[in-house]
C-alpha cells in the first residue's frame, strides 16, 4: 500500500501518509476539499469515515487494510494527478498540478506506458528531484569546469551546464544532444540552458530523453531496481529511498496479474 504507517486517532499519522490519504479523498466522486497539508485532523478523519460502508469511526487506516484499496480503486486509470500525488507524497500540490500534464505527455512519447515502467520511472524522478523540489543542482557547477568527459571545453561551461531537470542533465555534451533531439536552443547562453529547470516540459523531457537514450524501459520491464539505479546514478546512492518510492508507486500503479 502507498501508506507506510497507521492513520487515525492516537496513530502515527506520518505527514506523508496523511497527505496521501487527503489526496485520495479529494479525488473521490464527492470530494471534501481537504487542505493537502499532511496534518491529521478532524476534517480528514470525518471525510475518511464518510467513505466507509459502515461509517466506523474507530478503526485506523492501516497499510494493508481496505480503506486505501477502496479509494485507489475509485480513481481513473492512467497517470492522473491523484495517483501521481500519492507517489510523490512529499511534493506540494501545486507542483503536482504544474507537472502532471508534461509527465503524461512525455512518458507516453517514450513508451513509459505500462504499470511497471511508470512505477520505476516515477520512483526514480521522485528520488532524484526530492519530490519535485530540486529542479536544478544546488551546487554552483564549478566542479564540472574543464570536464572533458562532459564536453565542457569552454570557459564557464561547468556553471552554465550544471545539472538540471527531473533526472539531472549535466555538461555541454548532454545539453547539446538533448538540444538536437528536441530542436530547441539550450546551449547559446546560460539563460537558454536554465530553461531546462524553469520550463516544466523541458524539465520532464530531459528525464524521459535520458530514460530512452539509456534503454531504461528494458530494465524496468525486468523489475531490476539496482540496474535502473546504476544506469542513472553510476552507483547505488540513495537505493533505500528509491526502493521506498518504488514500493509506493507499485501500490498506486499495480501490475495486472496474468490470468
Amino acid at each position: 500500500m502507498p501508506i507506510a504507517q497507521p492513520i487515525g486517532p492516537e496513530q502515527a499519522n506520518d505527514r506523508g501518509d496523511v497527505r496521501i490519504l487527503q489526496r485520495l479523498l479529494n479525488a473521490q466522486p464527492d470530494p471534501p476539499g481537504l487542505l493537502e497539508d499532511g496534518l491529521y485532523g478532524s476534517n480528514t478523519w470525518s471525510a475518511l469515515v464518510a467513505t466507509r460502508p459502515d461509517h466506523d469511526a474507530e478503526a485506523p487506516v492501516v497499510p494493508d487494510g481496505p480503506d486505501v484499496v477502496r479509494l485507489l480503486e475509485r480513481l481513473p486509470a492512467g497517470v492522473g494527478g491523484a495517483r501521481l500525488g500519492c507517489v510523490l507524497a512529499e511534493a506540494q500540490s501545486e507542483r503536482i498540478v504544474r507537472f502532471q500534464p508534461s509527465l503524461v505527455a512525455a512518458m507516453q512519447e517514450v513508451g513509459i506506458d505500462t504499470q511497471l515502467r511508470r512505477a520505476h520511472f516515477l520512483a526514480q524522478i521522485a528520488h532524484e528531484s526530492g519530490g519535485l523540489r530540486w529542479l536544478e543542482e544546488l551546487a554552483s557547477g564549478k566542479a564540472y569546469e574543464g570536464r572533458a568527459d562532459l564536453g565542457n571545453d569552454q570557459p564557464g561551461d561547468g556553471q552554465r551546464f550544471k545539472g538540471r531537470g527531473l533526472i539531472q542533465l549535466t555538461g555541454r555534451a548532454n545539453y547539446t544532444a538533448f538540444e538536437r533531439a528536441i530542436g530547441r536552443d539550450l546551449t547559446s547562453s546560460t539563460d537558454a540552458a536554465a530553461q531546462v529547470a524553469a520550463d516544466p516540459d523541458l524539465c520532464v523531457r530531459a528525464a524521459t530523453w535520458f530514460w530512452q537514450e539509456n534503454g531504461l524501459n528494458t530494465l524496468a520491464d525486468a523489475d531490476d531496481l539496482e540496474a535502473v539505479t546504476r544506469r542513472i546514478n553510476g552507483g547505488l546512492n540513495g537505493l533505500d529511498d528509491r526502493a521506498k518510492y518504488l514500493a509506493r508507486a507499485k501500490a498506486v500503479f499495480p501490475v495486472p496479474v496474468a490470468a
